[in-house]
């Protein structure tokens, strides 16, 4: 094992807890440097597991004293050490075990466990945080009822949270101390516990469910800052409504909170009735928030609550089954913002994430499967692969068995493991119970890793009007998985005739097709279709029903005709980025060799026919607008590539198609610029995005009026989604314009710490040689802290993973400036470290000299002493 490695922990070692917890209580004393813990655990042995010692986590906190059925425990009778406290011969009998600890919050750099940050005391337990607060068996599948007693300084925090219901408030005789006390009559995993304290404003609202009872709803926020709170508090009561109406889940307890606070390892968490978020996801007004912080605020608040039921009533029986709760819940919140918005736009834009993030992480060496089999460290494992991918699989299920069949299983899902820790066999189980189905074969999706490649041919006799679609499928080998099974892919597909008729039910006597949709089980599969008069274009892989590559034999002409006749809108898409990915890796492979590439005017045309369409939504035009991302094309590449060919071939394409479809992209700039009021609701936001769309095209011509119009854009603009639109195009080409854009924003905004990480960001992400000298000296502004997560995403992580170019400099200037600040991180908050140097996931796909740069920066980090168990797992695995 290297040093500092943590021990591999399998699935197939899975064993019952030999003790279980059924009630916690918890006395919480609050002090910045010395706070006080001391619980009382209701312990008995597990009737289905086996006896011994009972171990307990704990972490960087110190023993104060043990008591065993309130008698002081011998120091014979308990082992303690850097893991954990053993009590080496327990009653074979139900016992209370009380313990007292101590911790220093302001101390607690990692943020996990209980921690003090700009004077809010914080918990976050998940995935392992609980026993850096006391010693308890921290693992998902020991559930307890907590009753929790918080006490501290009125004049340091006058507001006391915790899980549950508030059960009793007091204040401290003779001092300036109070208390109160909040119970969760919901057993839940010690993961799910949370505390919050500190002197914090608030907006309140109430909900009433289904059912009539009412429920009191507050968001607790810097004091200052309640007046941006209220579409978060909307958006909670839209979630809480269509969890009702869709899913059939009412809430449970009589409040519920959310707490935003600005030092945060993650975007949110799901604790029981009081959700903590990243105030980002929180925080919004129109001269602050972007649409796509809107967006992201509404998706991530209904994310959590929809996790009440998804994670909490029933959560996961060990941390392998991670994407039970996470892939889960992420479906459930695409499908609830596919309803409150545009379903094709939203299934375009989850689509995107899912290619930029989890195709590349399938494809490099933090490969993993849906469900692992082993890991090292846990926190490493909250992956676009469990969550996004995760998504998909309950996509897939959902399209095998029909909405009815669905609706049954999570029913059944529901009622049989609602209060369980439950596991993907629970799961996968109802609803083969429920509709009949046999999922043995679709359970493979769960561990096997890879982004499966389906090659689709068909062939047409007009003699005998027979169509012949051959549909094979493969996956390139991954980390510990050489060889893959054929998996169950479901494919939605029509046939569209010559005339842009889709054909109804067209005859096949091929039982893996049923109506619209084919299952492809095998490696290879033919299906005939028969009667039809004339050559059909096939439409597969409707509004992405698997996540997997397609490769079709579609001519460009075919492609053109998708894109203007399917009814499928993801297809419509999906139809002009195969079109602009063909062009841009065309065009890349000129570049790298000196050469100019050409431009098909049909596919010019189709764009334009696109932008001028008023019977389409503004956003779905502002997509089909919107060109391949440069880490999509590196991704169709797949070996040997050259950043800065990709780069200049987006470059050109953006500025040819500006100049061509000037005309209409004037238009539209002048069509859409109406005065009306802000709103962030989708159809204006829509409107905004195909406005800024043509706008960045426009600027992308490089010339006079093209600037000359951002530059008026950005002065005039009265939200931030255009004023962000427009620094971000005037930056594109650093100058006099774009200097001014920034020392402008930064004098607005300097004191809005979330405005401000965007002004951050824009500058991390400017695609030339001077960015990077630019991103050291903002590491030196005085703004900036290596202390504040936000922060350091919004510089150091948006450049490793937003500028291709500058990161990947043939120098290797980047990578050496991201593994710096990994290595100065990595020991005050080993998640933030680890999840920077992820950047470096597509590492072996470069060409030989990047290659060897970003390998020998990745071997730095590994040789250093000291390096956290969360860094050096996400190193070793890369080097592997």
């Amino acid at each position: 094992m290297a040093k500092n490695q943590a021990p591999v922990i399998r699935l197939e070692d899975y064993t019952p807890p030999p003790y279980l917890v059924d009630r916690v209580d918890l006395d919480v004393r609050l002090e910045p440097d010395d706070a006080r813990v001391a619980s009382r655990l209701h312990a008995r042995p597990n009737p289905d597991g086996g006896r011994g010692e009972f171990f307990l986590d704990g972490e960087d906190i110190e023993l104060v004293s043990l008591e065993l059925d309130g008698v002081p425990l011998p120091r014979s009778d308990y082992r303690l050490d850097d893991d954990g406290l053993t009590i080496t011969s327990p009653p074979d009998r139900a016992f209370v075990l009380d313990i007292s600890t101590r911790i220093d919050p302001s101390a607690n750099t990692q943020l996990m466990g209980l921690y003090r940050s700009n004077g809010v005391y914080c918990t976050q337990c998940e995935a392992e945080g609980f026993r850096r607060i006391t010693f308890f068996p921290d693992r998902p599948d020991v559930l307890a009822v907590y009753t929790v007693r918080i006490e501290a300084r009125k004049s340091d925090a006058p507001i006391l949270l915790s899980n549950g219901n508030l059960v009793e408030t007091g204040d401290i005789p003779g001092s300036d101390r109070h208390f109160a006390v909040w119970h969760d009559p919901f057993p839940k995993p010690s993961y799910l516990f949370a505390l919050v304290a500190g002197d914090l404003g608030h907006v309140a609202d109430t909900f009433t469910t289904a059912s009539g009872r009412e429920v009191a709803l507050a968001i607790y926020v810097e004091r200052g800052k309640e007046d941006r709170c209220d579409y978060a508090l909307q958006a909670l009561k839209r979630s809480m409504r269509w969890d009702e109406e869709a899913f059939g889940r009412e809430y449970d307890l009589d409040v519920f909170n959310i707490v935003a606070v600005s030092d945060f390892n993650m975007g949110a968490m799901e604790n029981k009735g009081l959700n903590v978020f990243n105030d980002k996801y929180v925080l919004a007004s129109p001269e602050t928030a972007t649409d796509t912080d809107y967006a992201n605020i509404e998706a991530i608040i209904a994310h959590e609550y929809f996790h009440n039921w998804t994670g909490n009533r029933i959560t996961c029986r060990d941390w392998f089954q991670l994407c039970l709760k996470e892939g889960l819940t992420v479906f459930r919140d695409q499908e609830f913002s596919s309803d409150v918005r545009s379903r094709p736009v939203e299934r375009i834009g989850d689509v995107r994430t899912l290619k930029a993030h989890q195709f590349v992480e399938d494809a490099g060496p933090l490969a993993h499967p849906v469900r692992p089999e082993t890991y090292r460290e846990i926190n490493n494992f909250y992956t676009a692969t469990v969550y996004e991918k995760g998504a998909e699989l309950i996509r897939m299920l959902k399209t095998l068995l029909g909405d009815g069949g669905f609706r049954a299983g999570m029913d059944l899902y529901f009622d049989r493991h609602d209060g369980t820790a439950a596991t993907i066999e629970d799961f996968l189980a109802c609803f083969a119970e429920a509709t009949g189905r046999d999922l043995t074969h679709f359970k493979l999706w769960y561990r096997q890793a890879g982004t499966p490649e389906v090659t689709a041919t068909g062939r047409y006799d007009a003699a005998a009007k027979r169509y012949e679609l051959t549909l094979e499928q493969s996956c390139r080998p991954t980390p510990g998985q050489p060889t893959k099974e054929p998996l169950q892919i479901p494919i939605v597909f029509a046939l569209i005739g010559p005339g842009g008729e889709e054909i109804e039910a067209p005859r096949t006597a091929s039982p893996n097709v049923n109506g619209n949709l084919i299952e492809l089980a095998s490696p290879r599969e033919t299906i005939v279709f028969e009667d039809l008069p004339g050559k059909p274009v096939p439409s597969l892989l409707r509004g992405f029903s698997a996540p997997v590559k397609l490769n079709a034999n579609l001519s460009g002409d075919d492609l053109l005709f998708v894109a203007r006749e399917d009814r499928d809108a993801f297809n419509r898409w999906q139809a002009v980025q195969t079109l602009a990915t063909g062009i841009l890796v065309d065009a890349q492979a000129k570049f790298a060799t000196g050469d100019r590439p050409d431009l098909d005017p049909r596919f010019v045309d189709s764009l334009r026919r696109t932008a001028q369409d008023g019977d389409l939504d503004p956003a779905f035009r502002a997509q089909v607008l919107t060109l391949p991302s440069e880490s999509d094309i590196a991704r169709e590449l797949g070996r040997d590539v050259d950043p800065d060919a990709i780069h200049d071939a987006g470059e050109w394409l953006r500025g040819l198609l500006g100049t061509r479809l000037g005309g209409e992209l004037r238009d539209i700039y002048s069509r859409l610029g109406t005065n009306e009021p802000y709103s962030p609701d989708a159809e204006s936001a829509g409107r905004r995005a195909l406005r800024n769309t043509a706008m960045t095209l426009l600027a992308a011509t490089g010339d006079g009026d093209g600037i000359a119009l951002v530059e008026r854009h950005y002065r005039n603009a009265d939200n931030m989604t255009d004023r962000m639109a427009g620094l971000a195009a005037l930056t594109r080409r650093p100058g006099a314009a774009a200097d001014d854009a920034l020392a402008d924003f930064f004098e607005r905004y300097r004191t809005d710490p979330l405005v401000l990480d965007k002004w951050f960001t824009i500058q991390a992400t400017v695609p030339t040689p001077e960015a990077l000298p630019r991103i050291v000296d903002l590491t030196k502004n005085p703004a900036f802290s290596l202390a504040n997560p936000n922060r350091v995403r919004a510089l150091v992580g948006a450049f490793a993973a937003g500028n291709a170019t500058q990161f990947n400099r043939p120098d290797g200037a980047g990578y050496r400036f991201v593994a710096d600040i990994v290595l100065a991180v990595d020991r005050a908050n080993p998640q933030l470290a680890a999840r920077l140097l992820s950047a470096f996931r597509s590492w072996r796909s470069l060409e030989p000299a990047r290659r060897a740069a970003a390998e020998a920066e990745l071997r730095r980090i590994a040789a250093r002493d000291g390096l956290s168990r969360d860094t050096t797992d996400i190193v070793q695995r890369s080097l592997e």
